[in-house]
């Protein structure tokens, strides 16, 4: 796509449209000398160069890269007009929009029935979640494993209701079996479930711990803010095709997250929550006497704990899935060269004798650690440190993350390291860029001159 071409034809469409309104004279108050602008915007554009290059191959660190052309030029055409996606008074197009990729995504999850909507973050969407899960049963917690999000954690806090951390097997998926101990206790309402965590991209046994929940009685809340689009890749075939059961389970859960600013390909912030229940309505009602009058249509802000929300990002997505629908042959082809550069590089790791692989990946996150004489949790720590920062200051440099492993958690995967430490920080890539799968073989190469240059 030429964004170029197409930011104009998106200033000229909306100059058309504004027209048919006839003419007013702009006030003087809002008036800029253009000298004025370009020195301003010439400071404004130095200063953006002090970032990282998320949109470079090299750059694979965190959860981070540039949003798809086409949502940049839905999201700055409607920008122009400024919707307000809170009510249909303050943007009737683009909530419309928001509901057809809502339901988009609602059918991407096997929802029959739903209610949702889209949210500024996948933290306000579980917020969302979790709200609604302390109204349908009071004085009762939630459970979520240890290596879930943090803003399960917060977000009790914030609600007022008991959090519960659950272990994790040598996976970091949620360990069922003390998951089951503490339902027996009928403290916990609701269970979250994690598809894609955020250090491993590690999921959750959706398929086994429905059921388990069920019997309890309690609810099952799936937080897929990071993996949720990886649906798309159950049952498929090739490499980078995934199992089916955890996918194809959440279906029967209750609620879902998922972050289409992350693998779907939008620009920050854009969340959802879908509850499969609509009745979960009731729980947002509220009386505002000046926003709902020119449709008795449901408003979202009459389904949404958030106010004000921008219909430019209903509009982004609305166009993106247009051109790269949520569908295996769409969205999924895109997740599918992350997911296969993920499991090459993990097999070049395999064959490595300067790198060793943490955890197999899951989905698109590898996690690895250098290999150090005698092995230890300390020299570990301090290789990897020394590797992150080397890496972004040389010549030719790469971009990587780190992940903090405690010390039950590393000596569970490998316990031939000597446990000196509290834990060690490992490496970790996060390879979400499709265009990772040709640049590979080049970034193994250069992580591991970097761990060799002691």
């Amino acid at each position: 796509m030429d964004l170029e071409h197409w930011l104009g034809r998106a200033t000229h469409a909306i100059e058309q449209w504004a027209d048919t309104f006839g003419p007013y004279e702009p006030h003087p108050s809002l008036h800029v000398d253009e000298d004025r602008f370009a020195a301003a915007f010439a400071e404004f554009t130095g200063r953006l160069r002090d970032n990282y290059p998320f949109f470079h191959p090299t750059y694979v660190g965190q959860m981070l890269k540039p949003p798809h052309p086409a949502a940049v030029v839905g999201y700055l055409t409607a920008m122009l007009i400024n919707p307000n996606n809170h009510a249909l008074d303050g943007g009737p197009a683009t909530a419309r929009m928001e509901r057809e990729v809502v339901a988009r995504l609602a059918a991407m999850f096997g929802y029959d029935t739903h209610l949702g909507h889209l949210t500024t973050s996948g933290t306000i969407a579980n917020l969302e979640a979790l709200f609604v899960a302390r109204e349908l049963h009071p004085g009762r917690g939630i459970a979520y494993s240890q290596d879930a999000h943090y803003t399960h954690g917060r977000m009790c806090r914030v609600l007022g209701v008991e959090g519960h951390p659950v272990p994790t097997d040598d996976r970091g998926r949620i360990d069922l079996g003390a998951l089951e101990d503490l339902l027996r206790t009928g403290r916990v309402g609701t269970v979250v479930l994690t598809a894609g965590t955020t250090g491993l991209g590690a999921v959750d046994p959706i398929h086994d711990a429905v059921p388990l929940a069920r019997r309890h009685g309690v609810r099952v809340h799936v937080d897929a803010a990071y993996g949720g689009f990886f649906t798309l890749l159950a049952g498929a075939d090739g490499p980078a095709g995934l199992p089916v059961e955890p996918w194809r389970a959440i279906s029967r859960c209750d609620s879902v997250v998922v972050d289409p600013h992350k693998h779907g390909l939008q620009p920050y912030g854009c969340g959802a929550v879908l509850f499969r229940d609509p009745g979960v309505g009731r729980f947002y009602l509220h009386d505002s006497p000046y926003t709902y009058f020119t449709s008795d249509e449901l408003h979202l802000g009459e389904i949404s704990l958030e106010c004000s929300r921008a219909g430019a990002s209903a509009a982004a997505l609305w166009l993106t899935f247009q051109l790269l629908p949520p569908t295996p042959d769409g969205l999924g082809a895109v997740l599918a060269a992350g997911r296969r550069a993920a499991l090459r590089w993990a097999d070049l790791i395999d064959g490595s004798d300067a790198l060793e692989l943490y955890q197999r990946p899951e989905l698109d996150i590898v996690s690895y650690f250098p290999t150090v004489e005698p092995a230890s949790l300390s020299a570990v720590d301090a290789v990897s440190a020394r590797v992150l920062t080397d890496g972004m200051t040389g010549p030719d440099p790469v971009f990587l993350s780190t992940l903090r492993a405690d010390r039950e958690a590393f000596t569970a995967r490998h316990p031939k390291v000597a446990a000196d430490a509290d834990g060690a920080r490992v490496l970790r890539s996060v390879l979400m860029k499709p265009e990772a799968e040709h640049h590979v073989e080049h970034l193994h190469a250069r992580v591991e001159q970097l761990v060799r240059q002691r």
